[in-house]
């Protein structure tokens, strides 16, 4: 018997804990679809499916549902379970850091991400067609700038500067400023994490279309 990561036991917990939450709520706040089994919402473009009755979260996919896994399952738990009664978008987008309440608590340099940056080194345009592959909408900033629908109701901005003679390529994600109406600090690093593992598949020529 394959012995569970911490990460596995701290993911099963919290699927037991989903079912004491309202699922009224999270359908009415989020539009979701559902079932009297499940409820369907979509994280990077893909869609997944909570049970209803024991909270496990899958991944649907054409050969059957897959059982998600610790970044993707607890994004997903944060935003149904522990979002504000009336959480909204500001239209306005900063880094981790900087949204409002979170400055001073974080080591410098969180935001960035170099070793994806690192992937996408002069070759800007394999992370481009990630982009739209993750249904992203072209923004100015950067030598690569789009808008991607974490959620279908929370976006998110990825900007890129590819490296030269003087400096390592950049990588940073910017947040709306509301996003902790939407999720607790720590949670946007379980999004971040899955968005660049997204990206980095979908930039290396696998299969990252969004499954319906």
């Amino acid at each position: 018997m394959v012995k569970k990561s911490n990460y596995d036991i701290t993911r099963d917990k919290m699927e037991q804990e989903f079912v004491r939450y309202d699922q009224k709520q999270m359908i009415e706040k989020f539009h979701l679809e559902h079932t009297p089994d499940h409820l369907f919402i979509r994280l990077t473009g893909e869609m997944f499916r909570v049970d209803r009755h024991s909270g496990k979260v899958e991944l649907c996919q054409p050969g059957g549902a897959v059982h998600a896994g610790f970044n993707e399952s607890m994004t997903i738990f944060d935003v149904l379970c522990c979002s504000k009664p009336h959480c909204r978008l500001s239209g306005e987008y900063a880094v981790v850091t900087s949204l409002p309440g979170i400055a001073n608590i974080a080591a410098p340099g969180t935001g960035t991400y170099p070793e994806t940056a690192c992937v996408f080194a002069h070759n800007p345009n394999a992370l481009r067609l990630a982009c739209q592959r993750l249904r992203g909408a072209e923004q100015e900033g950067g030598d690569v700038s789009y808008r991607i629908p974490l959620f279908d109701f929370l976006p998110v901005v990825v900007q890129f500067w590819d490296a030269d003679d003087e400096f390592d390529a950049a990588l940073k994600i910017m947040w709306d400023k509301n996003t902790l109406d939407f999720m607790h600090f720590e949670t946007t690093f379980y999004a971040a994490g899955y968005l660049l593992r997204r990206l980095v598949e979908a930039g290396s020529g696998g299969n990252p279309a969004a499954r319906e």
